[in-house]
């Protein structure tokens, strides 16, 4: 049986990990977005030069 004080311990370790976890995915989550949004603006400043894209600049 667990006794109260390693269960708070136990539990407090996971909370720790769980933000260690969530600030990983947080991470690569803004790199992966800032690729693709590069990828995105260069997609369509090629389709805008070729003249696919009518935007009004």
């Amino acid at each position: 049986m667990v006794d109260p004080l390693s269960g708070t311990v136990l539990l407090a370790l996971a909370a720790i990990a769980a933000i260690g976890v969530a600030i990983i995915a947080i991470r690569i989550a803004i790199k992966l977005a800032i690729r693709v949004g590069i990828v995105a603006a260069i997609v369509l400043a090629a389709l805008y030069a070729t003249g696919f894209v009518g935007l009004p600049f």
